[in-house]
């Protein structure tokens, strides 16, 4: 299989972390791909028409997108529990991915608006966002003993790498202050050799 991948995108964390967690490293071959929403990447979308990563490309030549539809391949390659079966877990843990991964968005879209240029820039917007995130942030904060007590699986891998995302591209916010039974959690969570070798670099 082949993974278009990129050390700084937090969905392709969340597909390295199943990788890691579901023994299945050593099945993928990595390929080093840039994703910009600006600038649509041919080599991508030679897969993915989309031009968006993470793509995972099957043996027989099909190509799976986006991360929660490659992890959950993954975890049902493998054989494994990140997906739950039973009813109440498993959408306990889905509502967590599916929050992970909305909260993601903002903070995606936040930092392409802080970036634009001044003229462009919408101050709107980005207290919009500033505010969708505190309370999310919040919501987690009252839920950090769910999160805590339940089985580890794919909510809160994807909910690990949001806040790992927060910590990359957002330090500024030290949401540990006001978020600090979520803080906890997340310091386990990111103690896991999964979470370990797959920590955002700037470099390269």
């Amino acid at each position: 299989m082949k993974l278009h991948w990129s050390p700084k995108s937090p969905y392709v964390r969340k597909v390295m972390v199943c990788l890691y967690e579901l023994r299945l490293e050593d099945r993928v071959e990595l390929v080093r791909s840039v994703a910009a929403m600006l600038r649509p990447n041919p080599q991508i979308m030679r897969d993915n028409p989309l031009s968006k990563i993470p793509t995972l490309v099957l043996d027989d030549g099909m190509a799976l997108f986006d991360s929660a539809v490659i992890c959950e391949y993954l975890d049902d390659l493998a054989g494994g529990d990140l997906f739950p079966a039973r009813s109440e877990e498993k959408w306990r843990a889905l509502r967590w991915h599916a929050f992970a991964d909305g909260l993601l968005d903002v903070l995606i879209l936040w930092r392409n608006e802080v970036d634009r240029d001044d003229a462009q820039r919408s101050d709107a917007l980005i207290d919009a966002f500033r505010i969708k995130t505190e309370a999310s942030l919040q919501k987690l904060e009252g839920e950090a003993r769910e999160l805590t007590a339940a089985p580890f699986g794919i909510g809160h891998i994807g909910l690990g790498c949001a806040l790992g995302y927060l910590d990359f591209r957002f330090g500024a916010l030290q949401w540990r202050v006001r978020a600090p039974y979520l803080a906890a959690w997340y310091d386990e969570v990111a103690a896991r050799p999964s979470f370990r070798r797959t920590e955002p670099v700037l470099e390269g």
